[in-house]
């Protein structure tokens, strides 16, 4: 589920990159990844979770029906606790995800108003981003209070992963 032009680097881009989000995570019991597209982050995540038999429920959510029918199968092959929601983000219930992921899915104020309805208080929000980061992070701050870690990016010098707490919109 990736591009001809990535198969040559879908380890590094994608594999990779997925799984140094994984351990900037803390240990959760419900794990969010929104646009899950090609399993990126989220089921690459929700792999490593089984094997370190760590118990966390994955949710991916999923507009594409081709993707989410690739995500569930391979879902059902590895045996892994993952559900997958084939919806726009907007439309699914608001609940709190002790972790939410994106990757590759908006700039951060827009990503940041999809990722809110799915935060409480203690939700950890890790999103990779590239070398805007800095001017996302700014346009976000306007009307956004965010409580902000910079994790420098293992697979790309350019890049950095948000960690993101206490997310609330400002007044």
């Amino acid at each position: 589920m990736v591009s001809r032009r990535d198969l040559d680097h879908i380890w590094p881009r994608h594999i990779a990159d997925s799984i140094q989000i994984f351990d900037h995570a803390p240990q959760a019991e419900t794990w969010l990844d929104l646009g899950s597209g090609g399993g990126f982050p989220g089921l690459v995540c929700a792999i490593l979770s089984a094997d370190s038999n760590v118990s966390t429920k994955f949710t991916l959510i999923e507009s594409d029906a081709r993707k989410c029918a690739f995500l569930r199968e391979a879902t059902r092959l590895l045996d892994l606790r993952a559900d997958i929601l084939t919806s726009r983000i907007e439309t699914v219930p608001p609940q709190p995800f002790d972790v939410v992921t994106a990757r590759a899915l908006a700039p951060l104020p827009q990503l940041l108003t999809l990722a809110h309805p799915f935060c409480a208080p203690q939700t950890v929000c890790l999103f990779p981003k590239g070398a805007q980061a800095e001017s996302e992070l700014t346009a976000a701050q306007a009307n956004w209070h965010i409580s902000v870690e910079r994790v420098p990016s293992r697979t790309d010098p350019g890049a950095t992963i948000l960690k993101l707490t206490e997310i609330a919109p400002r007044p």
